[in-house]
């Protein structure tokens, strides 16, 4: 075999490049917007909210009349203040995202999802993997919360922030006098956001010593140019 017939063997040999393609740029995918027709959108108030997913920060299409907490927040009362304060709506809205995440809300349907299980005792086993990591440690935070803000709190806190139950529903349900649930959810929402580390104004020194890796013998200067 001669030298140029060895060289067009080779080159036959080697994978021609010419007809791959690039590989194209992964694509983020949105979320899915809901469908929202001018019928229905008479009757919400909807908003455009920023949350953060796991494949970073996207735009969802929310009803600002869906939260009770939302609703309190923008009333006003006698004085002209709010009827909860900032920091009281983030603890409430902190708490009903732990319980989404734990997935605590009770069905009303059948789940047609999860496969049936062949025994009768055998279903224990099988549900125990759908529980992630991400749900047990809000199931924790969720019982964390309410521990924190004790008995007399923590029912009217999943009513209202969790199951989304309106404060009149609330008191008649619990034989309350008119108006007197706003009183005790504020309480019980200064002790969540007490929990939380939350509160209406920053509170600090007014100056910290600058925080260096020098050793102690050791001083910080600045060189003038």
């Amino acid at each position: 075999m001669t030298p140029t017939d060895l060289q067009s063997a080779r080159s036959r040999r080697r994978p021609s490049k010419r007809g791959k393609r690039r590989k194209s740029a992964r694509h983020i995918p949105q979320p899915p917007q809901p469908t929202i027709d001018s019928f229905r959108a008479q009757h919400l108030a909807l908003g455009k909210r920023e949350i953060i997913t796991d494949l970073g920060r996207a735009s969802v299409t929310v009803d600002e009349t869906e939260s009770p907490l939302a609703w309190l927040a923008r009333r006003r009362g006698r004085d002209g203040r709010a009827l909860i304060e900032v920091h009281q709506l983030q603890a409430g809205e902190r708490l009903r995202a732990e319980f989404t995440r734990a997935n605590l809300m009770p069905r009303t349907t059948s789940n047609w999802s999860e496969p049936l299980s062949s025994s009768r005792h055998g279903g224990g086993n099988e549900r125990a993997g759908v529980f992630t990591e991400t749900m047990i440690a809000a199931r924790q935070n969720v019982h964390q919360a309410l521990d924190a803000v004790g008995p007399e709190f923590a029912g009217l806190l999943l009513d209202i922030c969790c199951f989304l139950k309106g404060l009149e529903d609330v008191e008649r349900e619990r034989a309350w006098p008119a108006r007197s649930g706003k009183v005790v959810l504020q309480i019980a929402l200064a002790r969540l956001a007490r929990h939380y580390g939350y509160c209406a104004q920053a509170r600090g020194p007014a100056r910290t010593p600058v925080r260096t890796w020098l050793s102690d013998n050791a001083a910080f200067g600045v060189e003038s140019v």
